[in-house]
């Protein structure tokens, strides 16, 4: 395996930068500096560190531009998405900064005498971060795990490392003690693999595929390491007859189309109740031929390339070529892309119906009834996120409450705010990330009982 990482950019294939990959050497070396630098962190006062943190919010925002521009060479994100990505690692900055004052334990009536609650940090934590979503999925474990008085080490994807080499830099010139956040670029199996099995250090962070996960989950075990796990997904997007079809078919586009449908929110399960059907797919088709595929440099692009050519290949596999359905366009030449894709007339047990895609297609599936929406909304391994169409208030909580999925919206697409909690049910994950308890998920609690009696006569 190559000691070096090549990083295309997607939409042209040509080679952006080259960077050393991390061995496992490398990664106990940075888990020794990160454990001196936390002992020092953590002993300082949670105003200085959030003061610090607010410092690194603020190096950010000043080169916000950059590290947009940054994440459309190396992942191929339209410009817009790319912008509000890096607005979101300040975000969430200066969200966990908020917390560190605020991270209290509690104090518990007991006889005899004074009990107390401590939230200590948990010591070295490894972000492993994915390549759909490189610089917010590796700040939503990074900024809370450091505020909590923890240091960090982040393993990017192979081929997304540039953006996390500059945060690190940034957090650096903002005054971050050096060895307190460190980024390892490298090969999963060798980096990754080194981090996950290291005994120094104390919780996993990450972000991929279910089997991967699965793989960290078992590996993590053997040394009773915590773990949180953010995997695949199979949304539902769920109209029923009573909603605002034309809204939800004017949405629906880019709620599979996103980021080219790398997401594991996307809302690639179109579900539509039988007598709204038709109408929605004529609604849905200009809608979906509307969509601008193209240069992700450039402000007007709604949709950029695939990260890869694998992944190319993986999403094409999905889709035979006499498949019905409804189809946008795509540049042609160099770079990885694929057109917008919806799929009609699919076997709701097909492999493109209720496995992960992760690419800009989804299938469109008639229900009849409420009851048979809960039934296929529900008919996947996955449980992370999905969406409801309806006037009904009622029928609303009802199907949200059905639903096994971690986040739901009702007449809305959104699955992410850094103020409220993220995570899956069954196959989508283990633990959740964001929201107010986020800090308190790279903590111990520690219990301690001061006795006041006096000394037995």
């Amino acid at each position: 395996m190559s000691d070096q990482l090549q990083v295309l950019n997607p939409a042209t294939e040509e080679i952006v930068a080259t960077v050393p990959a991390a061995s496992a050497a490398d990664v106990d070396a940075a888990v020794v500096r990160a454990t001196k630098a936390q002992s020092a962190w953590s002993a300082l006062a949670p105003g200085e560190r959030a003061r610090l943190l607010r410092r690194f919010a603020v190096a950010v925002d000043e080169h916000l531009e950059e590290l947009a521009r940054l994440e459309v060479r190396e992942a191929g994100h339209t410009v817009g998405n790319a912008r509000w990505e890096a607005g979101n690692v300040r975000d969430l900055l200066d969200y966990a900064a908020g917390g560190v004052e605020r991270l209290t334990g509690h104090q518990i009536p007991v006889a005899g005498g004074l009990n107390v609650t401590i939230l200590e940090p948990l010591g070295v934590v490894g972000v492993i971060a994915p390549w759909n979503f490189p610089m917010p999925i590796a700040a939503w474990g990074t900024a809370p795990a450091l505020a909590a008085g923890n240091a960090v080490i982040l393993k990017p994807a192979e081929t997304t490392p540039l953006t996390a080499l500059r945060l690190a830099e940034l957090a650096l010139e903002a005054g971050l003690p050096e060895g307190l956040f460190q980024v390892l670029p490298g090969h999963g199996p060798v980096a990754g693999n080194a981090l996950v099995e290291h005994p120094g250090v104390a919780k996993i962070v990450f972000t991929g595929s279910t089997a991967v996960g699965k793989q960290v989950l078992a590996k993590g075990s053997a040394l009773l390491k915590r773990v949180t796990l953010e995997l695949g997904g199979k949304s539902p997007n769920i109209v029923f007859a009573d909603a605002d079809v034309e809204a939800a078919a004017a949405a629906a586009p880019m709620a599979f189309l996103d980021n080219s449908g790398q997401d594991c929110c996307a809302r690639t399960r179109i579900l539509v109740q039988r007598s709204a059907y038709d109408r929605f797919l004529e609604l849905l088709a200009p809608a979906i031929e509307a969509v601008t595929v193209g240069d992700p440099a450039d402000a007007n692009t709604d949709m950029g390339p695939l990260i890869s050519k694998v992944q190319l290949e993986r999403v094409r596999s999905y889709v035979p070529e006499d498949t019905e359905g409804i189809r946008g366009k795509a540049p042609e030449g160099p770079g990885f892309w694929f057109p917008p894709t919806v799929l009609t007339g699919v076997d709701p047990h097909a492999r493109v119906a209720v496995e992960e895609v992760f690419g800009p297609v989804a299938v469109v599936l008639p229900f009849e009834d409420e009851a048979e929406a809960i039934r296929l909304a529900n008919a996947t391994e996955f449980g992370l996120s999905g969406s409801i169409w309806t006037r009904d208030v009622g029928r609303a909580l009802r199907v949200s409450q059905a639903v096994r999925a971690g986040n739901l919206s009702v007449n809305s697409h959104s699955s992410v705010r850094y103020w409220t909690p993220f995570g899956g049910f069954k196959q989508s994950g283990i633990g959740r990330e964001l929201g107010p308890d986020a800090l308190t998920a790279f903590t111990e609690t520690k219990n301690v009982f001061i006795s006041t009696e006096g000394p037995a006569q």
